[in-house]
């Protein structure tokens, strides 16, 4: 058997790790945090166990890593869906839209992803985040910003906390209004990026 070269044995490596990714999104945002194992997330994605914590230090670090991947799959397919635009107020717009769309869409799987961001371990450094604050950061520098350094750290706090919004319990808000508040902090129009039906709340354009 003719041995397989190293760019084949890094396609195979990256095919697994992402099958790894897309069971730990899959068990967590149905079963819930607690209730996935790494041995359940290595059956879903057809993997060794051993391979799981090969790539992943822990399961929390796994489902960061699972959640921003996810988060930065969303985004880059919104700000590249037809037609595409290179307008940066558009462009903040969507981006706004499909980080706020997870947490309607993905509840489980975003109240977790918050809540093991504000533990002990919080915020984990991995290439999935890095590929997500790269477009978040190229979407703040598109928009027109003169100091992307300090601007992009407040569009992500401020996404984080109309997550949390969208998604805390017992008191949510309704995502609308928090899309609203958003909007008008960028001066962005309503009917731009993805409009959720019933127009935007009373008193607010």
């Amino acid at each position: 058997m003719t041995p397989r070269s190293p760019s084949v044995n890094e396609e195979l490596r990256r095919r697994s790790r992402e099958r790894i990714l897309e069971a730990t999104v899959e068990l967590v945002g149905v079963h819930g945090y607690e209730a996935t194992t790494l041995g359940g997330i290595a059956r879903q994605a057809g993997v060794a166990r051993g391979l799981v914590s090969y790539y992943f230090a822990g399961k929390r670090q796994l489902l960061q890593s699972a959640v921003h991947r996810l988060m930065h799959l969303t985004l880059a397919e919104a700000l590249e869906r037809p037609p595409r635009t290179e307008d940066g107020r558009e462009r903040m717009a969507r981006a706004i839209d499909a980080i706020l769309g997870l947490a309607v869409t993905r509840p489980t799987l975003m109240r977790t992803h918050m809540a093991g961001i504000l533990q002990a371990e919080g915020f984990v450094r991995c290439e999935e985040q890095q590929r997500l604050a790269f477009l978040l950061r190229d979407t703040v520098e598109r928009y027109g910003s003169e100091d992307v350094d300090r601007d992009y750290p407040l569009l992500r706090a401020l996404l984080m906390g109309a997550v949390v919004g969208v998604l805390l319990p017992g008191a949510p808000m309704p995502m609308a209004r928090l899309r609203a508040e958003l909007f008008h902090r960028y001066g962005l129009a309503w009917d731009s990026g993805m409009p959720p039906d019933g127009g935007p709340p009373d008193g607010m354009l």
